[in-house]
């Protein structure tokens, strides 16, 4: 893909708003099990967005190296992450990439990426991984969105319906959506140890969070741009049939991956 840094570029509010947080408790009882994570481990979030995995290993007591190069998810990120609250000390926020974090050789303990892998340039990226972990240093990447298959009939013609809005009114959608398989790939990118996990779930959405966890997407239009009034109407349309009182409920699917380099 090309550079994606633009793609959120006045999406944060919705993005932090609207999407769904990370099970903080179960990622932190898994990386202690799998790789034996210390609150005294130095960790660099990629892609931190607005600081939603960050929050998970501040909680920790990790110190954090945030990496976001957008600019509106990283504002944001200061307001969510920073002062007033006691642990601000532990992050530093630094407007670089995936492929170009900026930071030393084997300097940090735990590279973090949630819900942002996909977007990479996954060779570059990878290579700077390597170079910028601790011997025996750990990868975990974390996803949760919405589940795109499903057994029961009724959850796979809901996410089908919307599958097909996101093609048709979405800006991209058909041309990105691959990516997102990344996440039941692991194997092809980590050649040492390799732990995983997928937690299942239900969200409940009511309009305005429907919608705004919508406008959040990097693949939907914008208000004011083109295609957004057909996009929010037919949008609508899709939670009027679906939704149940007032309230969607949607699959949800997290994905927790652990994983290290062989040695060279």
């Amino acid at each position: 893909m090309s550079d994606n840094t633009g793609r959120f570029t006045g999406r944060a509010e919705d993005y932090d708003r609207y999407r769904q947080r990370y099970p903080s408790e179960e990622i932190l009882a898994r990386l202690g099990e799998w790789c034996g994570l210390r609150p005294e481990w130095l960790v660099a979030d990629v892609g931190a967005g607005t600081g939603m995995l960050t929050e998970v290993f501040l909680v920790n007591g990790n110190r954090v190296l945030a990496i976001e190069p957008n600019a509106d998810m990283r504002e944001l990120m200061r307001t969510v992450c920073a002062p007033p609250q006691a642990n601000a000390a532990q992050l530093e926020i630094l407007d670089a990439t995936a492929e170009a974090t900026t930071l030393s050789d084997a300097s940090v303990d735990l590279i973090a990426v949630g819900r942002a892998f996909h977007w990479f340039d996954k060779e570059h990226a990878l290579a700077e991984f390597r170079r910028i972990l601790a011997p025996g240093g750990w990868v975990t990447l974390v996803a949760i969105d919405r589940a795109r298959e499903s057994d029961d009939p009724a959850a796979a013609e809901q996410i089908e319906v919307f599958e097909g809005l996101l093609a048709v009114r979405g800006t991209d959608y058909t041309r990105v959506r691959s990516g997102y398989r990344t996440y039941d790939k692991m194997d092809t990118f980590f050649d040492g140890e390799l732990y995983q996990a997928q937690l299942h779930g239900l969200r409940q959405l009511d309009w305005p969070a429907m919608l705004g966890h919508a406008r959040s997407l990097s693949v939907t239009p914008q208000p004011g741009q083109a295609g957004y009034e057909a996009f929010e109407r037919e949008l609508h349309s899709y939670f009027e049939r679906f939704a149940r009182d007032g309230v969607l409920t949607i699959p949800t699917i997290c994905w927790i991956t652990a994983a290290r380099f062989a040695p060279r």
